[in-house]
């Protein structure tokens, strides 16, 4: 498929480039996209939660009254999970969340993450740009050219440009990132994307493997 390529005032350039079929116009592989996605959404579960079970409850072990003779149920301690302020029965361990994907299902992911933007016509390509130091405005008058200033946008650049990066460090709605740092949910957690002339053979190269 072709796309215009525009540049950073949001003007067409003239020129065209051509997006492999191949990464942008395959059928959707859902259940691939689903298993990527949830795969990063676990990764980022830091796993960290914890409850107290009866061995670890501050307390004393005296027995806290006779086995037999009350009427009442027999009871060893007062750290019982049973009793107020006793352990927690079952409860929730340190772990970690992640899992193991294939390569090959990544991407194919990522792939039918693209796909499905360039079918819903949520690709930008612009040409290679750059500030010659950080400044939010300059990146919030690029957005604006492109009629993103209102929507979730997400750059992708061919190689890491920090001026760039740090002047769209402060705009929760649009994200910079490079060719190497792309998921299949950053690309589904986005209105428009945007790729940068750059990173299209890289992308390319990377998921045609």
């Amino acid at each position: 498929m072709e796309v215009k390529v525009l540049d950073f005032n949001g003007k067409d350039t003239g020129r065209k480039v051509q997006l492999s079929d191949s990464v942008f116009a395959i059928e959707p592989n859902n259940h691939a996209v689903y298993l990527d996605v949830k795969q990063y959404l676990a990764n980022q579960r830091q796993g960290t939660h914890k409850a107290k079970e009866r061995a670890e409850v501050t307390g004393s072990t005296r027995k806290i009254k006779k086995q037999k003779g009350t009427g009442t149920a027999r009871a060893g301690s007062i750290k019982n999970p049973l009793f107020k302020g006793g352990g927690t029965i079952f409860g929730p361990r340190p772990r970690s969340y992640s899992f193991k994907l294939n390569k090959a299902l990544k991407r194919l992911a990522r792939k039918s993450a693209f796909s499905i933007k360039a079918k819903e016509a949520n690709i930008i390509v612009l040409e290679d740009f750059g500030f010659e130091a950080p400044n939010t405005k300059n990146f919030i008058n690029v957005l604006k050219a492109l009629g993103l200033e209102n929507k979730k946008s997400l750059f992708v650049l061919g190689e890491a440009n920090k001026n760039v990066y740090l002047s769209s460090r402060n705009l929760k709605s649009s994200n910079v990132v490079t060719s190497s740092e792309l998921s299949t949910y950053a690309i589904l957690n986005t209105n428009n994307l945007v790729l940068l002339e750059g990173s299209l053979e890289l992308i390319e190269e990377n998921l045609s493997k």
